[in-house]
Protein backbone atom coordinates (compact mmCIF):
# COMPACT_ATOMS: atom_id res chain seq x y z
CA UNK A 1 0.00 0.00 0.00
CA UNK A 2 1.11 3.13 -0.67
CA UNK A 3 1.62 6.37 1.33
CA UNK A 4 0.41 9.48 0.53
CA UNK A 5 2.67 12.50 -0.14
CA UNK A 6 0.32 14.63 2.62
CA UNK A 7 -2.32 13.58 5.39
CA UNK A 8 -4.34 15.98 7.39
CA UNK A 9 -6.03 13.59 9.80
CA UNK A 10 -9.22 15.28 11.82
CA UNK A 11 -7.51 18.57 12.73
CA UNK A 12 -9.20 20.67 14.81
CA UNK A 13 -7.76 24.57 15.58
CA UNK A 14 -9.28 26.66 18.77
CA UNK A 15 -7.82 30.00 20.22
CA UNK A 16 -8.65 31.93 23.40
CA UNK A 17 -9.93 35.16 22.30
CA UNK A 18 -9.18 38.05 24.44
CA UNK A 19 -12.58 38.11 25.87
CA UNK A 20 -11.96 35.10 27.44
CA UNK A 21 -14.15 32.85 24.81
CA UNK A 22 -12.75 30.06 22.45
CA UNK A 23 -12.83 30.60 18.93
CA UNK A 24 -12.80 27.38 16.39
CA UNK A 25 -10.62 28.13 13.72
CA UNK A 26 -11.14 24.41 12.03
CA UNK A 27 -13.02 21.77 12.52
CA UNK A 28 -12.01 17.81 11.61
CA UNK A 29 -10.35 18.53 8.78
CA UNK A 30 -9.33 15.27 6.19
CA UNK A 31 -7.73 15.99 3.51
CA UNK A 32 -5.40 13.35 1.42
CA UNK A 33 -2.41 15.11 -1.13
CA UNK A 34 -1.31 12.29 -3.40
CA UNK A 35 2.60 12.52 -4.71
CA UNK A 36 2.67 15.19 -7.24
CA UNK A 37 -0.46 16.67 -6.84
CA UNK A 38 -1.12 20.28 -6.96
CA UNK A 39 -4.53 20.73 -4.99
CA UNK A 40 -5.63 24.49 -3.98
CA UNK A 41 -7.94 25.18 -1.28
CA UNK A 42 -10.10 28.47 -1.98
CA UNK A 43 -12.93 29.86 0.67
CA UNK A 44 -14.05 32.74 2.62
CA UNK A 45 -11.52 35.03 4.85
CA UNK A 46 -11.26 33.54 8.25
CA UNK A 47 -12.22 29.89 7.36
CA UNK A 48 -8.69 29.19 8.78
CA UNK A 49 -6.93 28.18 5.56
CA UNK A 50 -3.76 29.89 6.39
CA UNK A 51 -3.96 28.51 10.06
CA UNK A 52 -3.86 24.63 7.76
CA UNK A 53 -0.85 26.17 6.35
CA UNK A 54 0.79 26.96 9.36
CA UNK A 55 0.03 23.63 10.94
CA UNK A 56 1.38 22.03 7.58
CA UNK A 57 4.25 23.97 8.28
CA UNK A 58 4.96 22.82 12.09
CA UNK A 59 4.52 26.72 13.14
CA UNK A 60 1.70 25.54 15.08
CA UNK A 61 0.35 22.53 16.66
CA UNK A 62 -3.34 21.29 16.22
CA UNK A 63 -5.56 21.28 18.96
CA UNK A 64 -6.89 17.48 18.24
CA UNK A 65 -5.40 15.61 14.92
CA UNK A 66 -2.17 14.98 13.14
CA UNK A 67 -0.74 16.20 9.95
CA UNK A 68 1.42 13.10 8.32
CA UNK A 69 4.55 13.43 5.80
CA UNK A 70 5.46 10.48 3.81
CA UNK A 71 3.54 8.73 6.46
CA UNK A 72 5.25 10.16 9.76
CA UNK A 73 3.39 12.92 12.19
CA UNK A 74 4.51 16.41 11.77
CA UNK A 75 5.52 18.05 15.18
CA UNK A 76 7.38 20.81 14.44
CA UNK A 77 8.90 22.78 11.17
CA UNK A 78 11.31 20.74 9.00
CA UNK A 79 12.94 20.60 5.93
CA UNK A 80 10.61 18.17 4.09
CA UNK A 81 8.41 21.75 3.64
CA UNK A 82 8.60 25.12 2.52
CA UNK A 83 6.06 28.03 2.49
CA UNK A 84 6.21 30.49 0.19
CA UNK A 85 4.40 33.84 1.35
CA UNK A 86 2.14 36.51 -0.21
CA UNK A 87 5.23 39.01 0.07
CA UNK A 88 8.70 37.89 -0.99
CA UNK A 89 10.72 37.62 2.02
CA UNK A 90 13.87 37.97 0.11
CA UNK A 91 17.02 39.08 1.85
CA UNK A 92 17.57 42.42 0.50
CA UNK A 93 21.73 42.46 1.24
CA UNK A 94 21.79 39.43 -0.81
CA UNK A 95 21.79 38.61 -4.83
CA UNK A 96 19.05 36.31 -6.38
CA UNK A 97 21.42 33.20 -6.69
CA UNK A 98 22.46 33.32 -2.68
CA UNK A 99 19.01 34.37 -1.61
CA UNK A 100 17.77 31.32 -3.73
CA UNK A 101 20.87 29.34 -2.01
CA UNK A 102 20.06 30.71 1.41
CA UNK A 103 18.05 27.33 2.36
CA UNK A 104 20.89 24.91 1.35
CA UNK A 105 23.58 27.27 3.61
CA UNK A 106 21.48 26.75 6.15
CA UNK A 107 21.82 23.29 5.79
CA UNK A 108 25.30 23.29 6.11
CA UNK A 109 25.87 23.34 2.41
CA UNK A 110 28.81 24.92 1.34
CA UNK A 111 27.71 28.52 -0.85
CA UNK A 112 30.04 27.25 -3.68
CA UNK A 113 28.19 23.76 -4.00
CA UNK A 114 25.05 25.99 -3.02
CA UNK A 115 25.13 27.98 -5.97
CA UNK A 116 26.14 25.27 -8.73
CA UNK A 117 22.80 23.40 -7.05
CA UNK A 118 20.25 25.91 -7.66
CA UNK A 119 21.30 27.42 -10.95
CA UNK A 120 19.09 24.98 -12.21
CA UNK A 121 15.65 26.03 -10.22
CA UNK A 122 17.18 29.35 -11.15
CA UNK A 123 16.93 28.55 -14.45
CA UNK A 124 13.65 27.25 -14.29
CA UNK A 125 12.29 30.37 -12.41
CA UNK A 126 13.27 32.13 -15.89
CA UNK A 127 15.87 34.07 -13.77
CA UNK A 128 18.95 33.25 -16.28
CA UNK A 129 20.97 36.15 -16.45
CA UNK A 130 19.49 37.73 -12.97
CA UNK A 131 22.03 35.66 -10.64
CA UNK A 132 24.01 38.73 -9.49
CA UNK A 133 20.97 41.02 -8.94
CA UNK A 134 19.73 42.34 -5.73
CA UNK A 135 15.38 42.01 -4.76
CA UNK A 136 15.23 46.15 -5.67
CA UNK A 137 16.79 45.51 -9.02
CA UNK A 138 13.67 43.35 -9.74
CA UNK A 139 10.33 43.34 -10.86
CA UNK A 140 7.57 42.16 -7.75
CA UNK A 141 7.26 39.01 -10.08
CA UNK A 142 10.60 38.63 -10.57
CA UNK A 143 11.31 38.54 -7.09
CA UNK A 144 8.22 36.41 -6.34
CA UNK A 145 9.54 34.05 -9.18
CA UNK A 146 12.68 34.07 -6.74
CA UNK A 147 11.20 33.22 -3.78
CA UNK A 148 9.36 29.86 -5.46
CA UNK A 149 12.97 29.24 -6.49
CA UNK A 150 14.16 29.30 -3.10
CA UNK A 151 11.63 27.15 -1.81
CA UNK A 152 12.07 24.54 -4.65
CA UNK A 153 16.13 24.19 -3.86
CA UNK A 154 15.77 22.79 -0.64
CA UNK A 155 13.88 19.75 -2.77
CA UNK A 156 11.10 19.92 -0.05
CA UNK A 157 8.38 17.00 -0.11
CA UNK A 158 5.77 19.74 0.34
CA UNK A 159 5.62 22.92 -0.99
CA UNK A 160 2.71 25.04 0.10
CA UNK A 161 1.85 28.37 -1.18
CA UNK A 162 0.27 31.18 0.70
CA UNK A 163 -1.67 33.51 -1.73
CA UNK A 164 1.82 33.97 -3.56
CA UNK A 165 0.67 36.44 -6.31
CA UNK A 166 -1.80 38.09 -3.57
CA UNK A 167 0.26 41.53 -3.73
CA UNK A 168 0.71 41.66 -7.14
CA UNK A 169 -1.13 43.92 -10.09
CA UNK A 170 -3.54 41.69 -11.58
CA UNK A 171 -1.50 42.00 -15.21
CA UNK A 172 1.67 40.60 -13.03
CA UNK A 173 -0.58 37.68 -11.35
CA UNK A 174 -1.61 36.39 -14.34
CA UNK A 175 1.80 36.31 -16.08
CA UNK A 176 3.10 35.09 -12.65
CA UNK A 177 0.30 32.12 -12.79
CA UNK A 178 1.25 31.05 -16.44
CA UNK A 179 5.18 30.58 -15.02
CA UNK A 180 3.92 28.48 -12.17
CA UNK A 181 2.46 26.17 -14.22
CA UNK A 182 5.40 25.96 -16.28
CA UNK A 183 8.05 25.68 -12.99
CA UNK A 184 5.39 23.16 -11.55
CA UNK A 185 5.54 21.11 -15.16
CA UNK A 186 9.01 20.93 -14.58
CA UNK A 187 9.51 19.73 -11.21
CA UNK A 188 6.12 18.35 -10.51
CA UNK A 189 6.25 18.88 -6.69
CA UNK A 190 3.49 18.41 -4.28
CA UNK A 191 1.92 21.26 -4.17
CA UNK A 192 -0.92 22.96 -1.48
CA UNK A 193 -1.86 26.47 -2.49
CA UNK A 194 -4.28 28.66 -0.54
CA UNK A 195 -5.77 31.49 -2.36
CA UNK A 196 -8.98 33.55 -3.04
CA UNK A 197 -8.88 33.84 -6.89
CA UNK A 198 -11.13 31.00 -7.95
CA UNK A 199 -9.96 30.75 -12.18
CA UNK A 200 -6.19 31.08 -10.40
CA UNK A 201 -7.38 27.35 -7.90
CA UNK A 202 -9.05 25.87 -11.11
CA UNK A 203 -6.23 26.85 -13.82
CA UNK A 204 -3.34 25.32 -11.57
CA UNK A 205 -4.76 22.85 -9.80
CA UNK A 206 -5.70 19.04 -10.70
CA UNK A 207 -8.21 19.55 -7.37
CA UNK A 208 -9.90 22.52 -5.42
CA UNK A 209 -10.61 21.97 -1.60
CA UNK A 210 -13.36 24.20 -1.01
CA UNK A 211 -13.45 25.34 2.94
CA UNK A 212 -16.98 26.33 4.81
CA UNK A 213 -16.75 29.90 6.71
CA UNK A 214 -15.23 29.88 10.16
CA UNK A 215 -15.15 27.14 11.49
CA UNK A 216 -13.60 26.07 8.50
CA UNK A 217 -14.11 22.47 7.09
CA UNK A 218 -13.90 21.15 3.59
CA UNK A 219 -17.29 21.64 1.78
CA UNK A 220 -16.44 19.92 -1.09
CA UNK A 221 -13.57 18.75 -2.92
CA UNK A 222 -13.30 19.51 -6.77
CA UNK A 223 -11.70 17.52 -9.49
CA UNK A 224 -10.22 19.59 -12.26
CA UNK A 225 -10.30 17.62 -15.51
CA UNK A 226 -8.64 19.64 -18.09
CA UNK A 227 -5.14 18.37 -19.75
CA UNK A 228 -1.80 19.73 -19.05
CA UNK A 229 0.00 21.54 -19.76
CA UNK A 230 -2.19 24.57 -19.61
CA UNK A 231 -2.23 27.69 -20.59
CA UNK A 232 -3.68 31.07 -19.64
CA UNK A 233 -5.83 31.11 -22.89
CA UNK A 234 -8.08 27.99 -20.97
CA UNK A 235 -9.52 30.55 -18.89
CA UNK A 236 -11.53 31.61 -21.86
CA UNK A 237 -13.01 28.56 -22.50
CA UNK A 238 -17.14 27.71 -21.68
CA UNK A 239 -15.95 24.71 -19.61
CA UNK A 240 -13.47 26.97 -17.43
CA UNK A 241 -16.12 29.15 -16.65
CA UNK A 242 -18.84 27.01 -15.63
CA UNK A 243 -16.46 25.04 -13.47
CA UNK A 244 -15.40 28.39 -11.62
CA UNK A 245 -19.18 29.29 -11.95
CA UNK A 246 -19.69 25.94 -10.15
CA UNK A 247 -17.27 26.74 -7.22
CA UNK A 248 -18.22 30.30 -6.96
CA UNK A 249 -21.67 29.23 -5.93
CA UNK A 250 -20.60 26.37 -3.69
CA UNK A 251 -19.14 29.40 -1.63
CA UNK A 252 -20.78 32.35 -2.16
CA UNK A 253 -22.84 32.04 0.91
CA UNK A 254 -20.19 31.35 2.83
CA UNK A 255 -18.73 34.59 1.97
CA UNK A 256 -21.62 36.39 2.92
CA UNK A 257 -22.16 34.24 6.21
CA UNK A 258 -18.34 35.74 7.34
CA UNK A 259 -19.04 39.40 6.22
CA UNK A 260 -21.85 39.70 8.88
CA UNK A 261 -20.15 37.59 11.79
Amino acid sequence: MTTSALKIDGVNQVFDSPNGRQVVALNGIDIIVESGEFVSIVGASGSGKSTLLRIISGLLQPTNGQVLIDGQRVRGPGMDRALVFQRDSLLPWKTVIDNVAYGLTLRGVRIVEARRTVQRFIDVAGLGGFEHHYPHQLSGGMRQRANVARAMAVDPKILMLDEPFASLDSQTREIMQAELLRIWEATRKTVLMITHQIDEAVLLSDRVIVFSARPGKVKRSIPVSFERPRSLSLKRSPEFTALVDEIWQLIEDEVRASLSD
